[in-house]
């Protein structure tokens, strides 16, 4: 019983290191920055929806202005931004997959009412045009004007 003494060390450094870590804390999404310099927090949603259909011809830019027109627009009044985008990813098939796609970006209040209005969106895109997904990316943003 010689290490004893040397055991019993060991187990109580570790023990009093372990009161030293830190809980990791998983970040939300959806809540805003709690601080910021210059501006107000909000959230930053970019949508990303492909424009091929499974079967058929790939959405026209006169189906996804007219989209854009009717179903962004009246949800998200104070603007929005739509960038051109090129999707890529290795199928279950091991095929490369390439797709043409428009990121939309939203600024927009943290709330209630912007999330039905996103996930609304992202409803009836894959409805109207047999999507299986419309990818989602929150962040929390400062935003000043």
């Amino acid at each position: 019983m010689k290490n004893t003494p040397i055991l019993a060390a060991a187990v109580a450094i570790t023990l009093l290191l372990s009161g030293c870590v830190a809980p990791v804390q998983k970040a939300s999404p959806s809540k805003p920055a709690a601080t910021c310099s210059t501006g107000e927090p909000m959230t930053q949603t970019t949508l990303y929806f492909g424009l091929n259909r499974p079967a058929g011809p790939v959405i026209t830019a006169v189906e996804w202005q007219t989209f854009v027109d009717q179903q962004v627009t009246p949800r998200f009044k104070d603007g929005l931004s739509v960038f051109d985008a090129k999707g890529q990813w290795l199928g279950n098939d091991g095929k490369l997959v390439r797709e043409n796609s428009k990121a939309l970006m939203l600024i927009h209040s943290p709330d209630a009412a912007s999330e039905q209005n996103i996930e609304a969106l992202r409803t009836r895109y894959k409805q109207q045009f047999a999507q299986d997904s419309v990818m989602r990316v929150d962040a929390p943003v400062c935003v000043a004007f």
